[in-house]
């Protein structure tokens, strides 16, 4: 796994810092997904219905699920800061659902680092621009400014 200093993360801002691999959005995860936010809307649990009623040919997942995955997305992309004892979501600035994810389809995430801020509390703010790709698709799924703040040991 790659790693990143405190003392890096400056010559980082303005780069691509992490890109994930391809990742298939299931029917079986849309479902879960259903489940855990009762949000059972046809579009996302109706093959047949969606597949005649929608222009894109079978169910799609939700936006707020393809949001979700960033989690995962940025621990498999995102160096890990050494030194650093957690990670936390600290909110959005922006989030755009530009495409929607047609079932079956892969995605991925494009992190580029465009803010750090490194405080003398042990803590550090990352903001990134994050795309997550649609394969073979020109528009991305969304776009999204995220903040996420990691808490370093203190000596």
């Amino acid at each position: 796994m790659k790693t990143i200093t405190v003392d890096e993360i400056p010559g980082a801002v303005g780069t691509e810092i992490g890109r994930s691999e391809w990742r298939a959005v299931t029917q079986d995860m849309i479902d879960r997904f259903a489940d855990a936010t009762n949000d059972h809307q046809w579009i996302h649990q109706d093959p047949e219905r969606a597949a005649k009623e929608t222009p894109y040919g079978g169910t799609i997942a939700h936006g707020f699920l393809t949001l979700s995955m960033l989690s995962t997305l940025a621990f498999e992309a995102l160096p890990t800061l050494v030194g650093s004892v957690m990670g936390i979501n600290y909110g959005f600035e922006k989030v755009r659902f530009m495409a929607p994810v047609r079932t079956g389809s892969r995605i991925r995430a494009i992190f580029i680092l465009t803010k750090a801020d490194i405080r003398p509390s042990g803590r550090v703010l990352n903001t990134y621009d994050v795309k997550i790709e649609i394969e073979n698709s020109v528009k991305p799924a969304l776009t999204a400014t995220w903040i996420t703040m990691s808490i370093l040991e203190r000596d």
